[in-house]
């Protein structure tokens, strides 16, 4: 691991800070480097050569409002510890901005692959990866399950109108982060809003809930559910739609965005549903709404990071080609409707 100081995380003030709060904690110089490309929160892993543990930071620059909470990451994070959901343990939060220029929280390195592309489920076969994504669903299944009261979430969201709201919500990004024309996009924001569907029960929701937004291990169970920073309680139908999306094939050159559902053994979207389905009790009829709901919000949410790259405020490589995939996911997203 590099001890290069990392874009966004100051070491010497992370230590300061961890030895005041959890004295005995970090036993050497600390070492870190970037996870990923830094195209949501920013992810660090750092050592003192003993212990590993991973830090979380909000990006740099353009932020939106509601983004990026780290309170309330760690907050379901912690909840969820004694559940069936693997998360990992957390270490401490830091509201303080003072420290390193932003909120923080601290928890364990889960050891673990997040797996991010077809080929890279290529290396483990196919009875490897059908074991993978049917063990992805079983684990949203088993979030599902939880009753937020009882872990201490009840308050965690509003689940009336929560898909109204969602809806004008991601509007509101798109709107903030909008510099340029996007054809279809309103089109697409507008039929959705016409053809709401009656949510069930609510739950807590990951809202960001896919093969690469947790760790594998070497048994092909899931070691750790990662990224909550778009989860509250709510229609729990929209992260079996996000799941849906991530099960297209999406075969786009030179994309920093792509599926795994071209990789031998993945199974079929419609397997992920029904094995969802079956397993929930949930009545999953409406699910091309949510998909193409799904497609929505990873147009506003890649537009956003388009927006950042413009701007010189992006982290890592890979920035010059997410706005080029901005209008696929909107034609996706249209189609699925239509079709449903």
């Amino acid at each position: 691991m590099s001890s290069e100081q990392p874009p966004g995380l100051d070491l010497d003030r992370l230590r300061g800070h961890l030895d005041a709060e959890r004295p005995g904690l970090v036993r050497g110089p600390l070492e870190a480097r970037l996870i990923q490309g830094g195209r949501s929160n920013l992810t660090y892993a750092v050592t003192d050569g003993v212990s590993r543990w991973v830090v979380r930071r909000p990006p740099l620059g353009h932020v939106l409002a509601t983004a990026h909470d780290m309170k309330r990451e760690h907050r379901v994070i912690s909840s969820l510890r004694d559940t069936a959901v693997p998360v990992p343990t957390t270490v401490l939060l830091c509201e303080d901005e003072s420290v390193i220029g932003s909120p923080f929280y601290v928890m364990e390195f889960v050891d673990g692959t997040p797996y991010r592309t077809a080929q890279e489920l290529d290396a483990i076969g196919p009875e490897r990866t059908r074991d993978a994504c049917l063990n992805l669903v079983d684990t949203l299944v088993d979030l599902h399950a939880v009753d937020p009261a009882a872990v201490g979430l009840g308050d965690f969201g509003r689940p009336e109108g929560f898909l109204d709201r969602q809806l004008q919500r991601w509007g509101k990004q798109l709107d903030a982060s909008r510099n340029r024309e996007l054809a279809g996009i309103d089109e697409l924001h507008a039929a959705l809003g016409r053809s709401l569907p009656q949510s069930p029960a609510p739950t807590v929701v990951h809202g960001d809930y896919r093969l690469d937004n947790v760790l594998i291990g070497d048994d092909d169970r899931i070691r750790a559910v990662l990224d909550w920073e778009m989860s509250t309680l709510g229609d729990p139908l929209t992260d079996l739609g996000l799941i849906v999306m991530y099960s297209a094939k999406l075969e786009i050159p030179n994309s920093p965005i792509s599926t795994t559902a071209s990789a031998p053994g993945h199974p079929s979207p419609q397997e992920l549903i029904e094995r969802y389905a079956a397993r929930s009790g949930r009545d999953v009829s409406a699910v091309s709404w949510y998909t193409a709901f799904a497609w929505f919000k990873l147009a506003v949410i890649l537009e956003g990071i388009h927006y950042r790259y413009t701007l010189g405020q992006t982290v890592g490589p890979g920035f010059d080609h997410i706005g080029e995939l901005v209008p696929v996911f909107i034609d996706h997203g249209l189609t699925t409707l239509q079709e449903g």
